[in-house]
């Protein structure tokens, strides 16, 4: 994508008849049914405005999609394969014979009257305070109210209290200690809902987010969930570099179940568990840290980079839990605008994805870690510099630079065997509780 800008459209399929895009310039399209998020794809202006065969042709594809994952007589809920994919059972025109598709994508956008009192909602900030202020407002008007908002302030001057003031109800818990997965740990401790649903203060939430984790949570057998993260705005090169090169968090639009299965059968080779979702996106039952323990503060940002979030997914697998995908819990995430700042998240990403390979390694002995760090990693590191030489310099992945770096960031974690003998904090079932 060269365009200075590329907005982004929200089309409901369930009320349009015709596209009246002018065909002037790109865009980006995402896609619903009502409530429900069906799916996303980049156009150029000669691709533009869609037909109104083309209109009815997504319908079609994206609704099926939808009907099979989730009707449990059509096989329902789908299970995560070996590249957090899901594996389609039925076929288009067999769905659409056997089915009133537009009967049945109602009944599945109709949003559910829920309670959400017993689901408290976790922001860690750090200096970020109009971003936190438009979080805070897309929280405080949810469809449903959540039992508690908990804003943890990691600033060293507690900068985010004035932001906080400005709601009602919002309560402010200082962390003076650097680091999110501390900020994380001291959130569940000061918290007091049985599920602890975490978002990011740049991030901002569809009206329905709360009402879908507690949907999703009425399933006993769910000990986390995962949900869909799409772009905010795609207006700068670094924005749409990270949404179309790196993949953003995600596009699957179809739920998925990461289960005992997946684990087992990824485990050897490296389970790709940061397929499962976001951080910016994310929500626990309180009982599985009481079983499983906290975040790892070894891990995240302000410590060795990120991927505390994986690791405690990582960790939730190998003792038997499970999470659910579900993109109908939907937040909008405001990408690096820059490519300085792009190219610095990139390089933390890889320095704490390697941190957090060494970490599962060490507590579970998954020799797949490590083909992850010698094998999979170097190779793909290769692969990505022979396609920039093929290509020139369209073809360069601009972020291959500050990935290695990362990646021999990360290494120094192997070397450092104090750093190696610490283990993720507990939490204590009754003394740490607010």
């Amino acid at each position: 994508m060269t365009a200075p800008s590329l907005p982004i459209r929200h089309l409901d399929l369930s009320t349009m008849r015709a596209d009246t895009h002018p065909g002037d310039e790109a865009a980006f399209s995402i896609f619903w049914w009502k409530e429900l998020p069906l799916g996303m794809r980049a156009s150029l202006p000669e691709e533009l405005p869609f037909s109104e065969a083309q209109l009815r042709q997504f319908t079609a594809e994206y609704g099926a999609a939808q009907l099979s994952a989730r009707s449990p007589a059509l096989g329902a809920p789908l299970r995560a394969t070996h590249e957090g994919k899901p594996k389609q059972a039925l076929a288009l025109s067999q769905l659409l014979v056997e089915h009133d598709l537009v009967g049945e994508l109602d009944r599945l956008a109709a949003a559910p009257a829920l309670p959400a009192t017993q689901i408290s909602v976790v922001i860690c900030t750090r200096d970020r305070g109009e971003a936190l202020a438009e979080c805070l407002r897309s929280v405080t008007t949810q469809r449903s109210a959540p039992g508690e908002i908990v804003v943890v302030d990691n600033s060293s001057e507690g900068s985010a209290k004035p932001i906080c003031g400005r709601f009602p109800g919002v309560r402010h818990v200082r962390e003076p200690r650097p680091g999110l997965s501390i900020a994380r740990n001291t959130g569940i401790r000061m918290s007091r809902g049985d599920v602890i649903a975490f978002t990011d203060d740049d991030v901002e939430l569809h009206p329905g987010w709360i009402v879908e984790i507690g949907r999703a949570f009425a399933d006993q057998s769910i000990d986390a969930l995962t949900g869909l993260v799409l772009p905010a705005r795609l207006d700068t090169q670094a924005q749409r570099m990270f949404q179309f090169d790196k993949g953003g968090f995600g596009s699957t639009f179809i739920p998925l179940r990461f289960d005992n299965r997946f684990f087992a059968e990824t485990r050897p080779h490296g389970a790709h568990v940061w397929k499962m979702g976001a951080g910016a996106n994310m929500a626990f039952r309180r009982n599985l840290f009481e079983r499983i323990g906290l975040f790892d503060e070894r891990l995240g940002a302000g410590a060795a980079g990120c991927s505390e979030d994986s690791e405690l997914w990582y960790r939730m697998l190998a003792n038997g839990g499970v999470c659910l995908y579900e993109p109908r819990a939907v937040v909008f995430h405001h990408h690096r605008r820059d490519l300085a700042g792009l190219r610095r998240q990139i390089r933390s990403y890889m320095k704490g994805h390697v941190a957090a390979l060494i970490v599962q390694h060490d507590a579970f002995h998954d020799r797949g870690n490590f083909v992850r760090i010698f094998g999979q990693l170097p190779l793909y590191f290769l692969k990505s510099f022979l396609k920039g030489l093929l290509e020139g310099r369209r073809g360069q992945p601009a972020t291959l630079a500050p990935e290695i770096a990362g990646y021999a960031a990360g290494l120094q974690f192997l070397f450092r065997p104090g750093w190696r003998g610490k283990h993720a904090p507990r939490l204590l079932i009754d003394g740490e509780r607010a």
